[in-house]
């Protein structure tokens, strides 16, 4: 079972790599759109990083889930992480939606928007690994 929570943990820092990085070149797709410079190298970026996020993504739940019925599922705390854990779902598909948008064109946000936009995963990161690492109840 420790092999198992080894490649979770793997897959889920891949998986938080990604959240982290693409926001990030949704701003520098914005701001260089801004400046008039070339950002197709942007749009192919960001698409294969999702594309490399969603597998981790995958693959963190997927082993998440073996531990869950491994361990059980007891304690007040993984009720607690599951929930920021859905959050995490959700920003990965808002993530999508605007990626979506970088590939027509139209990510109609500022750099300043997106580098707030990139901060809000940590807010969610944050408590997941509070729950997991100190149990508070």
């Amino acid at each position: 079972m420790l092999w198992i929570k080894m490649f979770h943990i793997l897959a889920m820092t891949s998986w938080m790599a990604g959240i982290f990085y693409l926001p990030r070149i949704f701003v520098h797709y914005t701001e260089g759109r801004e400046a008039g410079q070339d950002v197709e190298r942007l749009k192919i970026m960001a698409k294969k990083l999702f594309g490399f996020m969603t597998v981790m993504a995958v693959f963190t739940l997927g082993l998440g889930l073996y531990l869950w019925l491994g361990y059980g599922f007891s304690g007040g705390w993984l009720h607690a992480k599951l929930t920021f854990v859905a959050l995490l779902i959700g920003y990965h598909f808002w993530c999508r939606a605007y990626l979506q948008r970088m590939l027509l064109d139209e990510l109609g946000k500022t750099g300043r928007y997106f580098r707030l936009f990139n901060e809000l995963p940590l807010l969610i990161f944050i408590p997941i690994l509070i729950f997991v690492v100190v149990k508070p109840f």
